[in-house]
C-alpha cells in the first residue's frame, strides 16, 4: 500500500536538507533543533532517574536502622504493660514483627574525645524481627549480653572516637545522681562488642545499640519505652499507624517512617518537580527552534509549494507535509534523547566512579551526603511523561510555519521563477 504523498514529501524533506549546500544553513539549525531535543530529553531522565535513586537509597538504608512504626509509651513515658501492648500490635494483620525497645540519648566518651550518641535498647532476639540491619547483623547483636554492658556503635562514630572491639568506653547518661557536693553526672564503663554498618551516615555516626534491660538499669527505667513493628507493605505504614492509634487500648504515640525525616522527602519532592519544570523549559526552547527552522524552509520551498498547489494539492495537504518535517525532527529528537538518557541512567554506578578517578574528585563525600555513591532509578512513570511532552511540544510548534505554508499565494511563489 503506498503512503500518503504528505508523508513522503515531508521525510524526503527532512533528508535532503542536510544535502545540498543551498540548505546548509536551515539544515545546521534543524540538527541544533534536533540535538537540543535530545539532550534536553536525556537531560531530564537522567536527573529524574538520580533522584528516585537518590530517594529510594535514603529510604532503604534508613529502613534498615529504622522500623517502619514505632509505639511509644503516653507521654514518652515506660509503656504500662509491654506484654499487652505487644500482643495487641500483633493482632492486626499488616505487622510481621513486634520488638520492644528503649530510646534515650548520651554522651558517649573515649579519653578526652566525646560525642551525642542516640541510645538504643534492644532485645537481640527480637530485634531481627524489625530491622534488616539487625537480621544481617544478628551474630554481632548476640554479642549484647544483659549485665555485661557491652555495645554496637556505628561505624563511623567508632572511627571517630578510634575505638575497636574489646575497647571501653565511657557512656554519661542525662539526669545526673544529686549528692551534697552537687549534681553529678551518672557514668558506666562500657564494653564495645562490635560494630555496624548501615550505610547511611547518620545512624553509622550517632547510634549506639546496648541490651535492653542494661537500657533500662542506666536510664533508671521500669520497662520498654516502646515498640517497634515491621509491616507487610512499608507503604501501608501511615495507614496502619492510624489504626493502631484507635484499637491500642491506651494513650500511645504512633509514629510511622514517613514521619521521620519528613521534611528531608518533601525537599526532594519539590527538588524533583523544579528540575522537572526547569529541564522540561530546555526541552521547550529546543524545540520552538523548529519554527525558525520551518519558517524558512517554507521560504526556500515557496516554489514547490506552488507546484503542488497547482496539481491540485490542497491547503491541508501542503500543511501536512510541513508538519510531519517538524514531528520527523521531533520524534528522532525525543528517542535519541531516551536512549541517550537511560543509557546513562541505567549505567551511572560505572560511569560516575569512572570521572571520579579522572577527576580525582569525589561527589558524594560521605561526612556531607546520607550516601557516598550515585544511585539511578529510573522509572516509567518519569519516562513516559518526558517523552510525550517532548513530543507534544514538538508537534505544536510545527503548526504555525505549516499554516504559513498551506497559506502560500501559487501566483506570488512563481512570479519571480
Amino acid at each position: 500500500m503506498a503512503l500518503p504523498y504528505e508523508l513522503v514529501l515531508g521525510w524526503r524533506y527532512t533528508r535532503a536538507g542536510r544535502a545540498t549546500r543551498r540548505n546548509g544553513f536551515i539544515s545546521f539549525i534543524s540538527g541544533v533543533s534536533m540535538l537540543g531535543i535530545s539532550l534536553g530529553v536525556a537531560a531530564l531522565i537522567i536527573v529524574l532517574s538520580v533522584m528516585n535513586g537518590f530517594q529510594k537509597e535514603v529510604r532503604d538504608r534508613m529502613l534498615s536502622v529504622v522500623s517502619h512504626i514505632e509505639v511509644y509509651g503516653p507521654g514518652g513515658g515506660v509503656l504500662p504493660d509491654v506484654n499487652r501492648t505487644l500482643s495487641e500490635v500483633r493482632g492486626n494483620t499488616e505487622v510481621v514483627g513486634a520488638a520492644p525497645f528503649v530510646a534515650a540519648q548520651s554522651l558517649l566518651a573515649r579519653g578526652e574525645d566525646m560525642r551525642g550518641t542516640i541510645v538504643r535498647g534492644i532485645d537481640p532476639k527480637l530485634e531481627p524481627q524489625v530491622t534488616d540491619l539487625a537480621a544481617t547483623s544478628q551474630q554481632t547483636l548476640n554479642k549484647l549480653v544483659a549485665g555485661q554492658f557491652g555495645v554496637v556503635l556505628g561505624a563511623e562514630l567508632a572511627r571517630n572516637l578510634g575505638v575497636r572491639e574489646g575497647d571501653a568506653v565511657t557512656m554519661i547518661a542525662p539526669g545526673g545522681q544529686v549528692t551534697p557536693a552537687g549534681v553529678v553526672p551518672r557514668l558506666k564503663q562500657m564494653t564495645v562488642v562490635g560494630t555496624f554498618d548501615s550505610g547511611h551516615f547518620e545512624y553509622d555516626s550517632g547510634l549506639v545499640m546496648l541490651h535492653l534491660e542494661d537500657a533500662q538499669r542506666l536510664f533508671r527505667l521500669e520497662g520498654p519505652t516502646g515498640v517497634r513493628l515491621k509491616l507487610r507493605d512499608l507503604n501501608r505504614a501511615r495507614e496502619v499507624a492510624a489504626q493502631l492509634t484507635t484499637q491500642l487500648s491506651g494513650e500511645f504515640l504512633v509514629r510511622d517512617w514517613t514521619r521521620q525525616n519528613r521534611t528531608w522527602f518533601a525537599a526532594v519532592q519539590l527538588e524533583k518537580r523544579m528540575m522537572f519544570i526547569i529541564l522540561t523549559l530546555i526541552v521547550a526552547v529546543a524545540a520552538f527552534n523548529l519554527v525558525s527552522t520551518l519558517v524558512m524552509t517554507v521560504t526556500d520551498k515557496k516554489a514547490d509549494i506552488a507546484i503542488l498547489r497547482t496539481l491540485g494539492a490542497s491547503p491541508g495537504s501542503i500543511m501536512g507535509i510541513f508538519v510531519v518535517q517538524g514531528a520527523a525532527v521531533g520524534v528522532i529528537g525525543t528517542l535519541a534523547g531516551l536512549l541517550l538518557g537511560l543509557g546513562v541512567a541505567l549505567n551511572i554506578d560505572v560511569i560516575v566512579p569512572a570521572m571520579e578517578r579522572a577527576l580525582n574528585a569525589s561527589f558524594l563525600p560521605k561526612d556531607i551526603y546520607l550516601i557516598s555513591r550515585m544511585p539511578s532509578d529510573p522509572q516509567y512513570s518519569d519516562i513516559m511523561p518526558v517523552a510525550v511532552i517532548s513530543l507534544v511540544l514538538s508537534f505544536v510548534a510545527t503548526l504555525y510555519p505549516s499554516w504559513r505554508a498551506s497559506r502560500v499565494n501559487p501566483a506570488e511563489a512563481l512570479r519571480y521563477e
